[in-house]
């Protein structure tokens, strides 16, 4: 059964968000791309990003990753944990 929904954001609510929905004209264009970050959302809600498991907080790699230095980022590129 297929969810319909209306959708209204202003740029003061999540200007990033904003942004990147904006930049595509009204229509399935911008309906897929809000779908995309909807479902990356959800993954990284889940723990599937960067190694992560559901429901325990981000552990930086041993580096002590500080923010804005990039090791963050660079361990979504890290190894698989299997498990």
């Amino acid at each position: 059964m297929p969810i319909r929904l209306v959708f209204e954001l202003a740029r003061a609510d999540h200007p990033r968000l904003y942004d990147d929905l904006i930049q595509f004209h009204k229509g399935t264009k911008r309906v897929n791309r809000l779908r995309v970050l909807a479902y990356d959302g959800l993954l990284a809600q889940k723990g599937v990003f960067a190694g992560m498991r559901p429901g325990l907080p981000y552990q930086p790699s041993a580096s002590g990753a500080q923010e804005g230095n990039g090791d963050i980022t660079n361990d979504i590129f890290a190894p698989a944990i299997d498990g």
